[in-house]
């Protein structure tokens, strides 16, 4: 058991180069009661989850320097981090990404812009009670 199972927040990190989309998003978040960091580099997105230890991570695919891609990778190989909860949330949607999205490792791909009713929904069945049996 990890600290991020027995904590009561319910941390999520935004990693976006479009710093606008990233701080909105987060002020989104933050409004509903999450507990929310924001990175808008995927090297500083990597640091950032190694102290934050995110349930959380949405994640940008379309990134400079280091891809959505690369973060995702790196961040399944982090020690209390393999099992973070990872979505793509990019522009892109064709058949291509779809498949490097799976292959790279993360739960879900949404698609920008995403709709404000998808991403609660995602968040609540997250964090939702499990039962004990």
């Amino acid at each position: 058991m990890t600290s991020r199972d027995t904590d009561a927040q319910k941390r999520v990190l935004l990693i976006d180069d479009n710093v606008d989309a990233a701080s909105m998003m987060q002020a989104l978040l933050t409004a509903l009661g999450y507990t929310v960091e924001a990175a808008n580099t995927g090297r500083e997105g990597l640091a950032l989850a190694q102290s934050f230890l995110p349930h959380i991570v949405f994640l940008d695919l379309g990134m400079p320097i280091m891809s959505g891609y690369e973060v995702a990778i790196a961040l399944r190989r982090m020690p209390g981090l393999g099992d973070v909860f990872l979505l793509a949330l990019t522009g892109w949607n064709d058949q291509t990404t779809r498949a490097a999205v799976v292959a790279a490792g993360f739960d879900r791909h949404l698609v920008k812009p995403a709709n404000f009713e998808q991403i609660t929904s995602i968040l609540d069945e997250y964090f939702a009670p499990r039962s004990a049996g």
